[in-house]
């Protein structure tokens, strides 16, 4: 219902005529919309967990940009170091840091980032899925020994607490190679 209402949306503004010929058409607004409706709702995290993430993607950023394990030691314990320098500051100063830390990454986000296979943006992602219980039992006669838990696109367990549940809908960015 929610995917036939975002189509409907896309068609009527796929149909706007009063457009100047050769103007591209802005679909943006509408897909926005849709996509606003599909993702879901992030958990609160704390500031200690925001510098987590910080610090894991900071990494991960940098294995996109190098190739050699070497080169990759080294900047990890430089960042490491930045890190640990600003340990135990003040609060305020913990969140300007922070914001400041996201922008660094921002701005030295690889183009085209490094994804490991199976999740969204690389070469395995989806291969093999499991398939549903209902189809391997049509009866509905499933074993004792049978899997009782979902699976996100990512091959990841369903846990509500993480955010990441696959109830419902789940959108995969390929432009950004991640599930939300």
């Amino acid at each position: 219902e929610l995917w036939q209402s975002a189509f409907a949306v896309l068609a009527v503004a796929a149909n706007q005529e009063d457009a100047p010929k050769g103007t591209p058409q802005v679909l943006n607004e509408a897909f926005l919309s849709a996509a606003n409706e599909a993702r879901q709702k992030l958990p609160k995290l704390t500031s200690n967990q925001e510098v987590a993430r910080l610090y894991r993607h900071s990494l991960k950023t940098l294995a996109s940009w190098a190739v050699d394990r070497e080169v990759i030691n080294e900047e990890a314990t430089k960042i490491r170091a930045r890190f640990d320098a600003a340990r135990g500051c003040a609060p305020a100063k913990a969140a300007r840091l922070l914001q400041e830390g996201k922008d660094e990454l921002f701005d030295s986000t690889h183009p085209d980032p490094y994804c490991v296979p199976f999740m969204p943006g690389g070469s395995l992602f989806m291969r093999n899925p499991p398939p549903p219980l209902s189809v391997c039992f049509p009866d509905g006669n499933y074993p004792e020994d049978a899997p009782t838990y979902t699976v996100n696109p990512d091959m990841s367990v369903c846990k509500p607490e993480t955010g990441k549940s696959a109830i419902g809908s789940v959108l995969v960015d390929f432009t950004k190679k991640n599930m939300e």
